[in-house]
């Protein structure tokens, strides 16, 4: 069975104080390079990114690293995402802080992870 990470990326660059808020691409930027170097033993990791941070990483597939940009909310981008890799048979895990979003993805199949599990992996 193949495995997909999916990371909410407003929450992950959010759970990090170094100023983020005034260049929320190149946070985005930061965080999906660090994905691609960063050691996470999944088949598949999809950084889905929202709003400004769009910017930052063009939309498509970069080596293991999957970034789709929200076409309207961060979350139910998530949501589409588990669901899709789910009927696909796959494992999924979710990182995000948002509790309420975290108990949606659980109820659809898939792991919930913190932010500062993922960062503690990269």
């Amino acid at each position: 069975m193949s495995s997909v990470l999916v990371v909410d990326g407003a929450n992950v660059v959010g759970s990090v104080p170094d100023g983020w808020w005034k260049d929320r691409a190149g946070a985005a930027r930061r965080l999906h390079d660090r994905l691609l170097v960063g050691d996470t033993s999944y088949d598949v990791i999809v950084l889905v990114l929202e709003g400004k941070a769009k910017g930052g990483v063009r939309a498509g597939r970069d080596g293991h690293v999957l970034t789709v940009h929200a076409a309207r909310d961060g979350d139910s981008e998530i949501e589409s995402q588990v669901s899709v890799a789910r009927a696909a048979g796959q494992r999924v895990t979710v990182v995000t802080a948002d509790r309420f979003l975290q108990a949606r993805v659980q109820g659809l199949g898939a792991t919930a992870m913190s932010p500062s599990w993922l960062l503690d992996r990269l």
